[in-house]
């Protein structure tokens, strides 16, 4: 599910912002650029950056421009209706010229090089991570199509762009009644075919429940959540303790998640999204029960129960080993 770490996680590297604009309604494109004016760190489609941004915040936000550029990232962040604060810094606190960090790139979400042809569905601000695909599967000359779904023209997130790409033929967009067919976009496809989705849940399940009622192999189909999707209702938190590989034991309380519990205790633990939806937390379990909560995590990862997101996930058993020193 996840490719190689380009460079290290605890890296940080300070950018620029280069340009700042409007992509569609309710969403900017930000154009970062090395601070020292050299190469930034190599990517690959499906790429993610962790963004420091004013006031503390870091917020996790797709690469959208062609992997074969080193010299800037283009990122396309939605102003969130609830906000927690991220999405606003970057609509209204980010300006061109202003300098901040990041982290180095990350790719939970990457193309698959055998596929022999790769579909491509995009939701809303999902778009994003699959632009990247699709720049670098047409530098590839591979075989794809990408069909991006909006409630309107206004929100279709770089929709111009894509129109005036060399590759706009494997494009198609989906407005109003144009409604996104994708059991039947899914039953023409060819046996060798790999899907990728991005957008709201209600997209991700749709495609996920058509593959599997077609009887798609698990590994064709992949998928990953904008920030701002919905994370499952919580279940009734109850306190329960995490052992570590020392033997150590950190309660966690009600109220509290894991990953707060681990961080106060003075455990090194990356975290993003805090929604577990990213995955930059994800954290193996030697023994116990997770309760999963994560959007991350496929249901058959989950079931494995070897490896939860202490973001937002909580334990059904009365304590989890944890594979943390």
């Amino acid at each position: 599910m996840s490719a190689p770490i380009l460079a290290p996680i605890t890296a940080l590297i300070p950018v620029r912002v280069q340009a700042k604009a409007a992509a569609a309604r309710d969403v900017c494109a930000v154009t970062l650029v090395a601070a020292d004016g050299g190469a930034l760190p190599a990517f690959t489609a499906g790429a993610h950056v962790d963004v420091h941004l004013p006031g503390g915040l870091v917020r996790q936000y797709s690469l959208s421009n062609d992997p074969a550029e080193t010299h800037r990232y283009v990122l396309g962040v939605l102003l969130e209706a609830t906000s927690r604060g991220g999405s606003r810094a970057v609509h209204e606190q980010l300006m061109p010229g202003q300098t901040l960090q990041i982290g180095a790139p990350r790719n939970h979400f990457p193309l698959v090089p055998s596929a022999r042809r790769s579909l491509l569905i995009a939701g809303g601000i999902g778009i994003t991570p699959l632009l990247a695909m699709a720049r670098q599967l047409a530098g590839a000359g591979a075989d794809f199509a990408l069909h991006y779904a909006a409630r309107d023209l206004e929100r279709m997130a770089f929709r111009a762009e894509i129109e005036a790409s060399a590759w706009a033929g494997a494009a198609r967009f989906h407005v109003g009644p144009d409604r996104l067919d994708v059991p039947g976009l899914l039953a023409a496809q060819a046996a060798d075919t790999h899907v990728y989705v991005c957008g709201p849940k209600r997209l991700i399940d749709t495609v996920t429940e058509a593959a599997r009622a077609l009887g798609w192999a698990g590994d064709r189909v992949h998928h990953e959540f904008f920030a701002g999707a919905e994370a499952p209702a919580p279940g009734q938190d109850r306190p329960f303790e995490l052992e570590l590989r020392s033997g150590r034991v950190i309660p966690v309380a009600v109220g509290q998640s894991a990953a707060q519990a681990l961080i106060a205790a003075g455990v090194p633990l990356l975290t993003s999204c805090e929604q577990g939806v990213c995955g930059t937390c994800l954290t193996g379990v030697l023994a116990g029960e997770p309760e999963h909560r994560d959007l991350y995590l496929t249901p058959e990862e989950q079931a494995a129960n070897d490896q939860f997101t202490p973001c937002c996930s909580r334990a059904r058993s009365d304590r989890l080993v944890l594979d943390l020193g």
